[in-house]
């Protein structure tokens, strides 16, 4: 059982079932190849919480994973980084948010996060 109690994560488990889910896939797919891609980084960024619910984030080189993905954003529009770091991180904690209320639930009746 990952760090905090959490069940693991069920890797056949459709995350895109969650709000912001399809970059929390693409992201955790993106890091296996090691690519360094938006959706990595924004995974990255959520570890943490991400890794205490069960979902395998490795570790990487990158230190500050909240920069990274801001300098890459800045990179295609400069003008709208701001905006897209915002959002995208409204996505990751809506993610979250989500995935602990599944959880929860999954701890009084069999759940998605029961392997």
């Amino acid at each position: 059982m990952p760090a905090g109690g959490a069940e693991p994560y069920t890797s056949g488990m459709d995350l895109t079932a969650f709000p912001g889910g399809d970059l929390v896939q693409e992201g955790l797919a993106d890091l296996a190849r090691g690519a360094e891609t938006v959706p990595a980084l924004l995974v990255l960024v959520g570890a943490p919480r991400l890794r205490r619910l069960g979902l395998p984030v490795p570790e990487t080189g990158i230190s500050s994973p909240e920069h990274r993905l801001y300098e890459r954003l800045a990179e295609t529009d400069s003008d709208s980084a701001h905006s897209r770091y915002n959002a995208l991180i409204g996505r990751l904690v809506s993610f979250e948010n989500a995935a602990e209320c599944a959880q929860s639930a999954a701890f009084s009746e069999p759940g998605i996060f029961r392997p």
